[in-house]
């Protein structure tokens, strides 16, 4: 694989064209920078928070595009059922999993262990807590109840059983919204247990934020980390409220990343479906542009965006 690691700010030869005289022509693609790509974050409708987007709407869409695959993820319910049911009624192919916050029993095996019993077999990724994670409530000041993953720099006891049915059943561990160091920890423990696919959930992202040195250690591990091209719009300046407490990583910070660290370990996806942001395919598709632009060839993008998520959802090459 070549690659690039210097910014360039040249397009790529056939992705883009357009004309820098005429300040207000809108760029022209002519090419297709989705095609065969995996979305391994999407929060489609329905929801208890405001989507822009449902499940089927996105995955007509998606297929439309002639991408890999979807990863609907929903804070509070198992999108198992629902992405078979997206595949099913339009071709697309759609994976989901179940996201062990409070709404569905916090650190409950007995979700997972149902999970993988469901029609299609579409339940593939298991996220530790989000937003009902630890340190996702201490981090924004929040005053309710939360899950801790971990205490005392040990795993809690309900974790054992989580690692040994993701290893069972082949699933993929995500980090969800445990602190930097909480993930070496979770990672460190899960690869004892046998789990061989773990994913780092926006790893540089709040409330997150692994430096450098630290996803260098979980890449160590056998770790992936994932990138999302929501945090392009988060920020003090994001037009909507409920981002502007999120810190903003833009596709040159992650860019950096990907150099130092290397783009082998890393997943891309869009991490959208909000109300009033873009949809998820668009999210997927400027950041790819935005790679090209920084340097990055199409192989390196290739891998992050279909091979590592392809490996990690058992999609044969």
């Amino acid at each position: 694989m070549t690659i690039s690691c210097l910014r360039s700010f040249v397009y790529v030869a056939g992705c883009l064209s357009a004309n820098p005289a005429l300040g207000q022509e809108p760029a022209t693609l002519t090419s297709n920078p989705l095609k065969g790509l995996i979305d391994f974050h999407v929060h489609s409708g329905p929801d208890s928070f405001t989507r822009s987007i449902t499940d089927l709407e996105i995955a007509r869409i998606a297929k439309d595009r002639g991408m890999g695959a979807l990863v609907l993820k929903n804070h509070f319910t198992m999108t198992a059922d629902r992405a078979f049911l997206a595949e099913r009624l339009t071709g697309q192919r759609c994976y989901g999993g179940v996201v062990l916050n409070r709404a569905l029993g916090g650190l409950n095996a007995e979700a997972i262990r149902r999970m993988v019993t469901f029609t299609g077999g579409r339940g593939k990724v298991v996220w530790l807590p989000t937003f009902d994670a630890e340190n996702h409530v201490r981090a924004f000041d929040e005053e309710r109840p939360s899950v801790p993953v971990v205490r005392d720099g040990e795993l809690v006891p309900e974790l054992k059983e989580i690692f040994e049915l993701v290893a069972q059943h082949d699933l993929v561990l995500e980090t969800g919204h445990s602190s930097a160091e909480e993930c070496l920890i979770l990672i460190r423990a899960a690869r004892r247990a046998g789990v061989t696919k773990m994913l780092v959930t926006h790893a540089m992202a709040d409330p997150i934020g692994m430096n450098v040195a630290q996803m260098k250690q979980a890449a160590a591990m056998g770790a992936k980390l994932e990138c999302v091209w929501l945090t392009n719009i988060t920020g003090p300046k994001s037009h909507l409220a409920s981002m502007r407490h999120w810190r903003q990583v833009t596709t040159a910070d992650y860019a950096k990343a990907m150099c130092e660290v290397g783009p082998e370990h890393f997943v891309l996806a869009s991490d959208l479906g909000q109300y009033l942001n873009p949809i998820p395919t668009d999210g997927v598709k400027a950041f790819v542009l935005g790679l090209r632009e920084a340097g990055f060839d199409d192989d390196a993008i290739d891998l992050m965006a279909r091979r590592n998520p392809a490996q990690l959802l058992g999609i044969p090459e």
